[in-house]
């Protein structure tokens, strides 16, 4: 199949199966959480999905996430909801509470909108989000990338299939374009809603959008600005490459979510290669999707190298991107920050949650009631060691304890599963994994092309 934005015929289903098979990697009768704002995009992706599903015998779910941004929005997501309702389509609304930033609104909604479709995934015990992203927001993407000086990772554009803790997002659709899915939701006789922010000059993709045909007579057409993104994603997946081996050979990740680093390996790599491998490091140990900025992670980077070696405990330590930093032994430890972990979480019992989007964390089945998700802290750690003295010589580190997943019941320490601590009279079964954003090496970034192939 060969992906043609001059077409305006709707996607049939043998050409989705197709794109779900490049993306690859379902489970008999899988289950899918499809992110819907109601545009036209998601409303196709979802009527595909439900499609594909049905062939399958598995289910989807679809989610709409209400910004609260514009006094209409509840309107519009109850509007979307009954819409899924004729169509016989599972549907929740999630709302983003809490004060809205003055400033990078869009991007703030971004993030908020992922956490809250990543939460909805878990809750729903779905391993795959979908996302409706095609290929004219491949172009939009590279376009805003090069106007922001990125390198070759900004502009690889996104990705078919990434990882977000428990969660794969895949974006089957990119192969297509925004005019192919709305005819795909004409064929069916299915509505959508058109969002008046994407036509508001006050975001930039808006006014990329209003200046198409100028940048498409100058040879920025979609499809050149697509197979650009797929040229860049080539280059990135060789230095991914290169990457995951530097990081075999300098870090070892531990199951309590830190990782420690020899300084001397790191410096012998090639610069790119170190200042990658770093970056993945404190993304992973920080929770965040989003890498640090280059000129942070460049000052660090210099500093250890500066230290290297048995001169490591020159590095006195730093703090970046919700990291800590700190000599350890002759090496460097990444630890998450204290002062950063998020904030506390109530579970069921056997309910599983991605706290500080670090650890999928699940209470026991057996416990009577619910529990309180927090950080340890030092006075959890008192309690610990009063209870069981042994864990004192635990191997991880002092800086690392506090950061640790604890189940509590008000100040009552109940259960810290990763340092396989359970309070005498306690159920069995709490548990908790290191689940990070992003894996410390792992696959590589996979982009479909203009061809329909992906890397």
């Amino acid at each position: 199949m060969t992906a043609d934005s001059a077409t305006t015929q709707p996607v049939s289903d043998a050409e989705f199966a197709a794109a779900m098979a490049r993306v690859g990697g379902f489970e008999r009768a899988p289950r899918i959480v499809v992110g819907l704002s109601g545009g036209g995009d998601s409303v196709a992706l979802t009527l595909l999905l439900r499609r594909w599903l049905a062939a399958r015998g598995g289910d989807v779910l679809a989610v709409t996430v209400d910004h609260g941004l514009r006094p209409e929005s509840a309107v519009e997501a109850a509007a979307v909801g009954a819409l899924m309702a004729r169509l016989g389509v599972p549907h929740r609304v999630l709302r983003w509470v809490g004060d809205k930033p003055s400033s990078g609104l869009q991007a703030a909604a971004r993030s908020a909108r992922r956490r809250l479709l990543e939460a909805a995934c878990v809750t729903a015990g779905a391993l795959h989000l979908a996302l409706a992203h095609n290929r004219d927001d491949q172009a939009e993407t590279l376009l805003l990338r090069l106007s922001r000086g990125s390198g070759i990772d900004g502009l690889a554009g996104m990705a078919a299939s990434s990882t977000a803790g428990p969660v794969r997002v895949i974006r089957p659709c990119l192969v297509f374009s925004h005019d192919r899915l709305l005819a795909t939701c004409r064929a069916d006789g299915v509505a959508w809603v058109e969002d008046p922010s994407n036509r508001n000059p006050r975001f930039a993709r808006a006014r990329l959008r209003a200046v198409g045909d100028l940048l498409a007579g100058e040879g920025l057409t979609t499809d050149r600005l697509a197979e650009s993104a797929h040229r860049a994603a080539r280059a990135r997946v060789a230095l991914e490459h290169a990457t995951a081996a530097l990081l075999a050979r300098t870090a070892s990740l531990h199951p309590e979510g830190w990782i420690r680093l020899d300084p001397v390996t790191l410096a012998d790599a090639p610069e790119e290669i170190g200042l990658r491998a770093l970056t993945r490091c404190l993304t992973v140990v920080g929770g965040d999707e989003h890498p640090p900025r280059d000129a942070a992670v460049e000052r660090l980077y210099g500093e250890l190298c500066d230290a290297g070696g048995d001169s490591a405990a020159a590095f006195k330590g730093r703090t970046l991107a919700g990291c800590r930093i700190a000599p350890r032994r002759g090496g460097v430890v990444i630890a998450r920050e204290a002062t950063a972990v998020a904030e506390s979480q109530e579970a069921a019992a056997g309910e599983t949650l991605w706290w500080d989007r670090r650890f999928t964390v699940t209470p026991s089945a057996e416990r009577a009631t619910p529990v309180t998700v927090a950080a340890l802290g030092a006075a959890g750690w008192a309690q610990l060691v009063a209870d069981q003295p042994g864990l004192r010589g635990h191997e991880a580190p002092a800086l690392v304890r506090p950061t640790l997943p604890a189940l509590w019941s008000d100040d009552r320490l109940l259960a810290v599963p990763s340092l396989g601590f359970r309070r005498a009279g306690e159920p069995p079964g709490d548990a908790a994994r290191f689940s990070p954003a992003l894996p410390l090496a792992g696959p590589a970034f996979p982009v479909v092309s203009a061809r329909g192939s992906i890397i």
